[in-house]
């Protein structure tokens, strides 16, 4: 059974008034409520909170004293620590809210990412209109912008935070619960240049498998990644390994160093590609850095340029993947499409360069262990030709054998 409690989590040293504002709110609905204090400081542990400060502190590793430690820097960071297992450890929970600014969206917000998906996770927050990617993570959080500081109440914040109440109530009592497939899970990754090729193999492999396709924008393939440790990916055809080329050459959508490190981690079946690791991607041309001014561009959209990269750094991408490949506990397999790596790098398309692609196979193959579980199958397709989608296909079928 589903539960329908909501948390309501903040420092209540400085938003007290605020919390029970949407603690009431969500009251009037119908719901059970848990209201829990977050303050750092531990002059003043007295509040209206059901949960006391020194409660969730305590669950820190090394207890309560790591928290207050009269550093606002460290306290906040280990309070988020502790708020983490506290939130975690709750079986009654049926969604959470917090607000704060930078400092109280920083403190609740690991909390919340480390939730499983489809639990309502709601934040009210001062920097909701900035960049909220590290605040959300690959989780489903909803942002919500306060409008005004989020210091007392006057009628804008309370009509914010009267619908960010209401969202999560509506969202409690109307939680939606997908029926289980027995289907297993495939996992894929795909950009714009290579959604023929994804499509294609989704279409054929749909019939049998539950097939969820992320963009590979750097969250995109940490989430899959975070899938796959928490065991609710069943095999991926991980095509589209983009996010390395602006990892390793400082583009916007890079997933880290750990990029591939799941599959490493576990044995299941895996099927890559070099989709798009022909362009780095940036914002808009003005944001690109001055070390970059004399490189080929394609302009995506008004938000999104993107940069041909060149032999060396193709060198350098082959060289990483490699490394990491050589690292797989399982039998795997990397396939090259050898007449392009993306709708731009076709013959007559913005990109092409069949001489800068070689680079990154050539360090692929030199990389590789000829000893190691994963098998290189160089075919003379264009990615997003129906044949290499068919190879990708056969391959993963083969490999779930």
């Amino acid at each position: 059974m589903i539960s329908k409690t909501a948390y309501i989590a903040g420092t209540f040293d400085t938003k007290e008034v605020e919390l029970l504002f949407v603690r009431d709110l969500i009251k009037k609905q119908g719901l059970e409520t848990v209201t829990v204090d977050l303050r750092t400081s531990a002059k003043d542990t007295s509040s209206n909170a059901d949960i006391s400060a020194y409660e969730v502190a305590n669950m820190h590793p090394d207890g309560a004293d790591a928290v207050f430690t009269g550093d606002r820097g460290t306290a906040v960071a280990a309070m988020a620590d502790a708020f983490k297992n506290y939130l975690a450890a709750q079986n009654d929970l049926g969604g959470v809210i917090g607000f704060g600014g930078s400092g109280g969206t920083a403190l609740i917000s690991p909390a919340f990412q480390n939730l499983p998906i489809g639990i309502p996770k709601i934040i009210v927050s001062t920097v909701a209109s900035g960049n909220i990617a590290p605040y959300v993570g690959e989780a489903d959080i909803s942002m919500v912008y306060s409008i005004t500081d989020i210091s007392g109440l006057n009628p804008i914040l309370e009509q914010v935070l009267s619908n960010a109440a209401h969202s999560l109530s509506g969202m409690i009592s109307n939680r939606y619960i997908p029926a289980q497939s027995a289907k297993p899970v495939v996992g894929m990754t795909m950009f714009g240049v290579t959604t023929i090729c994804v499509g294609a193999v989704k279409s054929q492999l749909e019939q049998e498998n539950q097939c969820l396709v992320f963009h590979a924008t750097g969250t995109g393939g940490r989430t899959l990644e975070k899938l796959v440790n928490n065991g609710m990916i069943s095999g991926v055809i991980d095509s589209t390994t983009t996010e390395v080329a602006d990892h390793l050459m400082g583009g916007i959508l890079s997933a880290g160093e750990e990029r591939l490190d799941a599959f490493i981690n576990n044995s299941i079946p895996y099927v890559g590609s070099c989709g798009a690791v022909d362009m780095v991607n940036f914002g808009a041309p003005e944001t690109i850095p001055e070390k970059y001014s004399n490189r080929l561009f394609y302009n995506h959209n008004p938000q999104i340029t993107l940069m041909r990269t060149t032999a060396t750094e193709n060198d350098k991408m082959g060289k990483w993947i490699g490394n990491k490949l050589n690292q797989f506990k399982a039998p795997a397999r990397f396939l090259i499409p050898l007449n392009g790596f993306s709708a731009l790098d076709i013959e007559g398309g913005a990109f092409y360069d069949q001489s800068i692609d070689t680079a990154f196979i050539d360090a692929l193959e030199r990389t590789l262990k000829p000893d190691g579980n994963v098998t290189l199958i160089k075919l003379p397709y264009h990615i997003n030709d129906a044949e290499f989608s068919n190879a990708l296909a056969e391959n993963y079928l083969e490999l779930t054998k």
